[in-house]
């Protein structure tokens, strides 16, 4: 096996992909200390079980410019396969500004083809490359070098039975014409929005009952401090305070250092200086907010009137539209959706697109009384009205 470690080897492996119809695409990362992911390794193949794998080091090739990568990204010929993308687009695009395109994930093809809801590559391997997987390097710090020989040959599987399988979800999005059901699925992956985060909207990750306009200008103030700290010093979240040290602060709305050490909650992390400093600013600045730019809570759909014996028949609907097309119920709509749809909603992601096509546009036909639901043994058949 080959390890790339210069930009010269990389350059060149990358214009060999170039001239290939697909070369399947890996990464491995930490985060857990950091706020942005760090880039520990690459591992990519070319096609055909002859086709070659190479590990790509950044860091024993700390030198190494990874442009060459990022032009094959932007080369439209050849098809970038990943599979479960997302965190590995998310840290091309925040270090390298750039999305593959093409690009195809061997995740969401696999769910449209009937593979149930965020499939795992394991099951792919063993269910379409008829494979195994070694699990024994699952668990490996990726930033420690060297690597051995075993912790390489793991990295090596997560691309070369990819190529089976990309192979095999090709073909068969080719025959259920469920192409176009990936690329909007895919369209989500290659938003910079997706991997944009606001610190004015950081608020709205936190779960909280709490509707107190006050409580949540302090939960908004707390919650942008500790985002923009975050990014700012590329430390997790948790380490300045985690979501129940946050709420406990909204609460209790310290003024002084010593009213903050009073908290039962947040870590010694949060209670040097420069972050509790920022706390306190925070606080003081939720508690001075102006009432009309005090956060609202979405509470639509808390006051849905819902009609529950047509939510318990899209229910039906769904099950059977799902069982029928091959694809987990969840993919298609969420349980508040349906909910929604039967409470008078129509602005839900269900009746937008592939979703609609698959589920949505039935879901509105029986809503308006145009179809009914009969039972034949287990099969939920649609009738006409």
């Amino acid at each position: 096996m080959r390890t790339i470690t210069t930009t010269e080897d990389l350059a060149a492996y990358c214009e060999a992909a170039k001239a290939a119809p697909y070369v399947t695409i890996d990464t491995e990362f930490l985060r857990e200390r950091t706020y942005w992911s760090k880039l520990c390794l690459i591992q990519m193949a070319l096609p055909g079980k002859t086709g070659e794998a190479v590990l790509v080091d950044p860091i024993e090739g700390h030198d190494m410019s990874l442009e060459p990568l990022y032009d094959l990204f932007r080369h439209k010929a050849t098809v970038k396969v990943f599979h479960a993308a997302r965190q590995d687009l998310e840290i091309f695009f925040v270090e390298g500004n750039v999305f593959p395109e093409p690009l195809f994930d061997t995740q969401i093809a696999a769910m449209v083809c009937g593979f149930g809801e965020q499939v795992g590559y394991e099951t792919l391997v063993r269910k379409i490359a008829k494979e195994n997987l070694d699990k024994t390097s699952r668990f490996t710090d990726w930033s420690r070098r060297p690597l051995s020989t075993a912790q390489q040959e793991y990295a090596l599987a997560d691309v070369t039975h990819l190529r089976v399988i990309y192979e095999w979800l090709a073909a068969q999005l080719a025959k259920n014409g469920r192409a176009r059901w990936v690329s909007e699925e895919l369209g989500i992956l290659t938003e910079p929005e997706t991997y944009t985060t606001h610190p004015d909207e950081a608020w709205m990750r936190i779960k909280t009952r709490t509707t107190s306009g006050r409580f949540l200008a302090v939960v908004k103030e707390l919650a942008r401090f500790r985002e923009e700290y975050s990014q700012r010093n590329n430390v997790p979240r948790s380490r300045v305070m985690k979501d129940d040290a946050l709420l406990e602060l909204a609460s209790t709305r310290p003024t002084t250092a010593e009213e903050l050490g009073r908290s039962r909650l947040l870590m010694r992390e949060g209670r040097k200086a420069e972050i509790a400093d920022g706390i306190l600013a925070a606080v003081k600045a939720g508690l001075e907010m102006k009432t009309e730019n005090m956060p609202k809570p979405d509470t639509v759909r808390e006051q849905l009137q819902v009609n529950t014996a047509l939510a318990d028949l899209l229910r039906v609907l769904l099950k059977a539209k799902s069982e029928s097309l091959g694809v987990a119920p969840r993919l298609i709509a969420s349980s508040s959706d349906l909910d929604a749809i039967a409470a008078g909603m129509r602005d839900v992601d269900t009746l937008q697109g592939w979703r609609k096509e698959a589920f949505g546009d039935d879901a509105l036909r029986l809503c308006a009384g145009e179809i009914a639901l009969s039972a034949k043994g287990s099969e939920v058949r649609i009738i006409n009205l």
